[in-house]
């Protein structure tokens, strides 16, 4: 906590000390008393304003969304993310005497430990002892006997603003079943740290899947409860329906806010690089390369043992969150990304680069998952025909720009 010492000396100051921010003035004997004065009060305006505009999460904003679920039956949509301050939502409302039933987990589980794709299965939390209802598993939507008691539903869980980081489908169902079951649904509002800008191509519905479900490009600019709004507002869920939908938003956050998320998101996305250069290196999962999972640079690495243009090597092998990672203990050459910046931009030259090596060895490259990541399978084409990355960009414009135009409906928050 930040404390003031004042020390007098025979007629007047001799120094002023702010020990909180190490900051040591030293004032002559005569200094003026106004000047002092000023200066504290500056001081601490500025430190008080500072305070006023830091960032504070939808989920911290108590006293605001309380109300909405006091005696009521609440269902809690969470993972590991899903703190108040450095306290889980779901401690934080038991603490506060809110009657939550049930948690929903999304992939990776409750606690966030699961490998990509793993199945997930109902467990009971053995903090709480509530039981746990697995979203990744056989089932991705909350069935209605599940809901059959619930009052109200909570969604708070940090996404990474790409369409195929599947938290947004998981919000998806879960605004369905909501919708279908007449439940009202609490998103709690978190910041997107991919939010600052909107690339890619939009997905063409006849690729619709899980870790593609809307009409949006790869990054969208949105948070996820600025995508809850437009997923409602465009019916977008089965049927048409329409959830009754809440957005407890964030205070002090603009899209352009830097947000270095103090907890993984997911477990191959450890550090802020990771999330940086997701949006483009994911598209590397549709394919023969290595993102490095199985090392400690998941998303920041590419490589594979048939790329021989770097002399960069790693080689993948058991962990945790990677158990079975894509070449498994075989030495992998290509490039280390841990320092490079794809400025904003969703970056397909490295993908463009390591087709072409593949293809000049008669190699297969693209799995199928790749069409579903791209959304569609325009991009695997025009990459097999031999457009550069500048060309591919534009053949994807007249869609982006529309999408942007739809974005603006739905900001919450300044640019």
């Amino acid at each position: 906590m930040l404390y003031v010492t004042f020390a007098m000396q025979s007629l007047g100051y001799k120094f002023f000390k702010i020990q909180g921010s190490m900051l040591y003035l030293n004032l002559s004997k005569d200094t003026k008393m106004p000047l002092l004065i000023l200066f504290i009060f500056g001081f601490f305006s500025l430190s008080f304003s500072q305070s006023n505009h830091s960032l504070v999460m939808g989920a911290n904003q108590l006293n605001e969304y309380l109300p909405i679920v006091r005696n009521k039956r609440v269902a809690v949509v969470a993972n590991q993310t899903s703190t108040v301050d450095q306290t889980h939502l779901v401690d934080t409302l038991l603490a506060c005497n809110i009657s939550i039933l049930k948690v929903f987990a999304p992939e990776h589980g409750f606690r966030g430990k699961a490998d990509a794709g793993a199945q997930i299965n109902d467990e009971v939390d053995l903090k709480t002892n509530l039981p746990i209802h697995s979203l990744y598993g056989k089932n991705k939507k909350p069935k209605a006997s599940d809901l059959a008691s619930v009052d109200v539903m909570i969604f708070d869980i940090q996404d990474v603003g790409v369409r195929y980081y599947t938290f947004i489908s998981t919000l998806h169902y879960v605004m369905e079943a909501c919708a279908e079951n007449n439940i009202p649904l609490l998103v709690l509002d978190r910041p997107n740290p991919n939010g600052h800008y909107v690339d890619g191509p939009v997905l063409d519905t006849a690729y619709q899947s899980f870790v593609g479900m809307h009409p949006v490009p790869i990054v969208y600019g949105l948070t996820i409860g600025e995508y809850a709004t437009m997923v409602n507002d465009s019916f977008w869920l089965k049927d048409s329906v329409t959830c009754d939908l809440t957005v407890q938003k964030m205070k002090n956050y603009s899209h352009s806010t830097p947000y270095d998320l103090p907890i993984k998101p997911s477990p191959n996305l450890p550090n802020a690089q990771s999330i940086s250069l997701y949006p483009s290196l994911c598209l590397f999962e549709g394919t023969d390369i290595s993102v490095g999972r199985g090392t400690q640079n998941q998303f920041q690495l590419l490589g594979a043992p048939n790329l021989d243009s770097s002399s960069y090597v790693f080689t993948p092998i058991s962990s945790d969150g990677a158990l079975n990672p894509k070449h498994q203990n075989t030495r992998c050459r290509g490039w280390d990304l841990t320092q490079h910046d794809f400025d904003d931009e969703l970056n397909i030259g490295f993908l463009i680069e390591c087709f072409e090596q593949y293809n000049s060895k008669g190699l297969t490259f693209f799995n199928s998952f790749f069409d579903k990541l791209a959304g569609s399978n325009k991009l695997r084409v025009l990459i097999e025909a031999g457009w550069s990355e500048q060309e591919i960009k534009a053949s994807w414009q007249e869609e982006l720009e529309q999408f942007k135009q739809k974005r603006m409906n739905y900001l919450m928050y300044p640019e």
